[in-house]
């Protein structure tokens, strides 16, 4: 019953804002009973906590399935590039304005796998594909790490870089692109658009 809480919760505050959504709206949704949910969750900042978490480790999964899954740098960028792509064109803006502004302590999650994950997975392809003759071997893997986690970090922040002509997703990869083509060799720069051919 949790878990279906918690995947309804991150479904319906990715999609219309986590404001927006009342505790009676997701006892709705899920189709229980209101006191039934405070059973589970004590309040709704709880539930946003719980339900931003989750939404986290799921991600984390998919990461740690693609990082065991393939050898190549290349697969792991093209395939990394395709989960950001689905996360985002699956969430609302708003969700996340609202998250870092009302409910700070589920933002500090964010943060935290920020740091703790996505900077380490990047610091190491990086370095592994300097190494296989990727990317430019004179580039510094952790300021490069963290500048890319900056400009993800950038682009989510709405008055920063959103227009009505380009949404969240289109933001996100074009920074992308840019970063990458950046930091590719000849080698690098050829097996990630033959990599992309694959992926179509």
């Amino acid at each position: 019953m949790r878990d279906k809480i918690l995947d309804v919760s991150m479904e319906q505050f990715a999609r219309y804002g986590v404001r927006n959504i009342t505790m009676d709206d997701l006892a709705r949704q899920v189709g229980i009973s209101k006191k039934t949910l405070y059973q589970e969750f004590k309040d709704k900042k709880e539930l946003v906590m719980e339900a931003f978490h989750r939404m986290l480790s799921l991600d984390q999964e998919k990461m740690c399935f693609i990082m065991e899954s393939e050898d190549g740098v290349i697969e792991h960028l093209v395939n990394l590039s395709k989960l950001m792509r689905e996360r985002l064109s699956g969430i609302n803006p708003i969700a996340i304005l609202e998250v870092q502004k009302y409910f700070p302590d589920a933002w500090e999650i964010f943060e935290k796998h920020k740091e703790e994950v996505i900077l380490l997975d990047l610091v190491n392809v990086l370095e592994k594909g300097k190494k296989l003759g990727y990317f430019r071997e004179e580039i510094d893997s952790t300021i490069l790490a963290r500048l890319r986690v900056n400009q993800i970090t950038s682009a989510l922040e709405q008055t920063n870089h959103h227009t009505d002509s380009h949404d969240l997703v289109e933001v996100q990869m074009e920074m992308m692109d840019h970063f990458l083509h950046g930091i590719f060799t000849q080698k690098g720069r050829e097996a990630y658009y033959s990599q992309q051919k694959k992926q179509d």
